[in-house]
């Protein structure tokens, strides 16, 4: 995948806002005469509506009964009246900007949809007439809230929506009637527009193809396309129309350099990926095929591989967990699966022909998602209306290949582990040489170990968003399980959120600088043990840090040996190598172990032999990073403390002596808490190689590092006088592709 990763970084390069420089003159609008000239286009067709509509009469016949219960509740005559208020920037006359709240008009762009949609099923014209209202109403309340400098809704949904359902009723609206419900709506969607004069907007959708696309600048597609060459503001529409096909095409282009042959989408945090990110894409292929007559989905393999990377995010349990990295909430880690229905649905539908495998694995998950949410989402609710080819789909199939014990997301930066797939194996997350910075955090070289629970975990919370915790802890190195160096006055590095203002605001807690950078140097996996080297050097300042490798070796079933090399550019600044808990864990020693669930975890430092451990946590000291604690607000303190996974403890390890070139040797156990104690091991030391020899099991394990030059080392597995596994550790990436993870 090394030639996707060169591409990644060449799409990113170029920018998204020359998507707008290049909408003008495309190298080929071929494309545009392919439209058609009638309507409705969005979504579906003079054409194939028969077959939407005969879906919605038998295969979707109860979605379709409850759709219409719904919009029989809607009122006739709706209002933007409201007793919903927003944040919103007022100008202070001054060329400033304060922030008040003001009260929020409703809009109902996608009751609108809805609407539309019962209309032409049923022909009744009370609800083309509630759809024309609805429209009227929402474009007010569009411009209402820009006049008050406050953001319509952080997603696009309802405004494509709005403009699908004036697409649906526009064969029964007079001329003037087109005209007074579409120009304001598309002098809306220039107002969204970036620009440099736009005034400030309070939490606009700015979520462009790099990231989500769900917001403003989604919705020129669909304002263009519901607006071609009908005789109205036909330059505008042909404006959005190309702006949109450029977006979109940015969109399909970096998520392709994303996924690779791997799979995922545009961001390595699963409550985005597996929530709102997939629409765009699936919109934009719905709409091409009923605007353009065209199936272009095989075309863009990348969104098949979508369901591999959801599995290896699966964590067991009566509802599936998650691994809890990155912009992730931590209340209960229950991976976000409220979508994954719809998801899966679609790539079944869309690539049962042409990536069968792909669409077999997203018809397993569908069948063992909880049977509460194994329905559509409303979201966008005329989805199971358009599925055209879901019975034609190969039947649910699990992974084959079980001896896959490891799986290498290159762009993403994961190396997902596993001993296996039930309740009782050991599973484990590795961070390093991520690509995509969406919701990326200060992790490179992060771990996450589960097994029967949270027994090395991301701590922390992003919270209501509204305190400064998710950009001064939960977001930074310090919140990880990571290595610090300690720069006495280091600034600090940043990220979104709220801001403190406050001395300890100012400065780093010794964390990296960069949140992407690091680079994955070697990645092995066989039945007995999987490997990953991975050098973070880049992400911390060069004003500290000369070296940042960890080496990582997971020993199948249940033991981790990690060793960090780390070479300071001043031996005064101080190392904490870092491990959080979720409970408080018991130190002797050189040794702890913690608790969480029914897992339990045992730590051993083995090098340096002047190790100092320290144990920071507990009330009052949850989070504290940089001589403070980062409380959290208020409302997150009463109703999600005392059961959420913030990890509330974490252990740093630290040479007792300074010097600027350090190794750090751990061995890991892990097992449930029957496990009184932890396993033997032996330090082995001689001249540039540091190691441990300790029983796994029923087995012997050695693994050795080089303790300078190249990130070497040699493992050794035996079971008795039999040799398992016996050789030197990768040098290089080894290539996995697809479902099968082959080359």
């Amino acid at each position: 995948m090394k030639r996707a990763l060169a591409g990644l970084l060449a799409v990113m390069s170029v920018g998204v806002h020359n998507c707008a420089a290049g909408a003008a003159a495309s190298p080929d609008d071929s494309w545009i005469s392919k439209i058609r000239k009638d309507h409705p286009r969005l979504f579906f067709n003079k054409d194939t509506w028969p077959q939407v509509r005969q879906r919605a009469l038998n295969q979707e016949k109860e979605w379709y009964s409850e759709l219409k219960r719904r919009v029989d509740q809607y009122p006739t005559n709706p209002t933007s009246a409201s007793r919903e208020t927003s944040p919103a920037y007022r100008p202070t006359g001054s060329g400033r900007y304060e922030a008040v709240t003001l009260p929020k008009p409703r809009e109902w762009g996608s009751e609108a949809m809805q609407t539309a949609f019962v209309y032409l099923m049923t022909g009744e014209r009370k609800y083309l007439e509630t759809a024309k209202r609805m429209l009227r109403v929402s474009a007010a309340a569009y411009h209402d809230c820009y006049q008050k400098g406050m953001g319509v809704n952080w997603y696009s949904t309802s405004r494509v929506s709005a403009f699908a359902a004036y697409d649906w009723i526009f064969n029964d609206l007079t001329p003037d009637e087109r005209r007074d419900i579409l120009t304001p709506l598309l002098k809306h969607v220039e107002a969204t527009q970036p620009r440099r004069d736009r005034p400030p907007i309070y939490r606009i959708g700015t979520s462009g193809p790099h990231e989500g696309f769900y917001g403003e600048q989604n919705i020129v597609w669909f304002a263009g396309l519901a607006a071609h060459n009908d005789g109205i503001e036909d330059a505008t529409a042909s404006r959005f129309l190309r702006l949109g096909y450029e977006y979109n095409q940015e969109l399909f282009r970096f998520r392709e350099q994303c996924a690779g042959d791997d799979g995922g989408l545009a961001s390595a945090t699963v409550g985005y990926a597996m929530g709102a990110y997939p629409w765009s894409q699936f919109n934009f292929l719905y709409t091409w095929r009923s605007a353009i007559g065209e199936d272009v989905a095989a075309r863009w393999p990348h969104l098949a591989y979508f369901p591999v990377w959801i599995i290896w995010n699966w964590l067991p349990g009566a509802r599936p967990r998650e691994f809890g990295s990155g912009d992730t909430y931590h209340y209960t880690n229950e991976l976000p699966i409220h979508g994954l229905y719809t998801h899966m649905t679609q790539i079944m539908d869309f690539y049962g022909r042409s990536q069968p495998d792909c669409a077999a694995l997203a018809a397993h998950i569908r069948e063992i998602l909880p049977a509460d949410v194994r329905r559509y989402a409303w979201s966008y609710p005329i989805y199971p209306f358009l599925l055209s080819q879901l019975e034609k789909a190969p039947p649910p199939r699990a992974p084959q290949d079980t001896n896959v014990k490891a799986r290498h997301f290159e762009a993403l930066g994961q190396i997902f582990m596993r001993s296996g797939s039930g309740p009782d194996d050991t599973y484990s997350l590795f961070t390093i040489g991520s690509r995509v910075p969406s919701h990326k955090q200060h992790d490179e070289n992060n771990f996450i170990i589960y097994k029967k629970g949270y027994l090395a975990l991301d701590s922390g919370t992003r919270g209501s968003e509204t305190g400064t915790q998710l950009r001064h802890y939960y977001s930074q190195t310090v919140a990880h399980n990571c290595v610090l160096i300690h720069m006495p006055g280091e600034p600090f590095p940043g990220y979104w959120g709220p801001a403190s203002n406050e001395p300890e605001g100012k400065i780093s807690c010794g964390g990296t600088y960069r949140t992407t950078g690091g680079k994955c140097v070697a990645f092995e996996t066989n039945p007995h043990f999987t490997y990953v080297a991975g050098d973070a050097t880049s992400c911390y300042r060069p004003q500290k840090c000369k070296l940042a490798l960890r080496q990582f070796v997971f020993v199948m079933p249940n033991h981790f040996v990690i060793c960090d090399r780390v070479v300071s550019t001043k031996a005064e600044y101080r190392k904490d190598w870092l491990l959080h808990t979720q409970n408080e864990p018991r130190v002797a020693g050189a040794q702890f172990r913690a608790d969480e669930g029914e897992g339990r975890l045992f730590c051993r430092t083995l090098y340096p032999k002047d190790p100092v451990l320290g144990k920071i946590g507990g009330p009052g000291k949850e989070f504290f990073a940089c001589g403070k604690n980062w409380e959290l607000e208020p409302q997150v303190e009463k109703t999600r403390k005392a059961k959420a996974l913030f990890g509330n403890w974490r252990i740093e390890v630290s040479p007792a002596t300074p010097r600027t070139d350090d190794v750090l040797l751990h061995l890991i156990e892990v097992g449930g808490q029957t496990t009184a104690s932890m396993t033997p091991s032996e330090l082995i030391e001689k001249d540039g190689i540091v190691g441990v020899r300790f029983q796994a099991g029923q087995n012997s394990a050695t693994v050795t590092f080089a303790t300078r030059g190249e990130p070497t080392g040699r493992v050794r597995i035996a079971s008795g006088e039999k040799i398992l596994t016996e050789k030197d550790l990768a040098r290089e990436v080894a290539p996995q592709a697809g479902l099968a993870a082959k080359p």
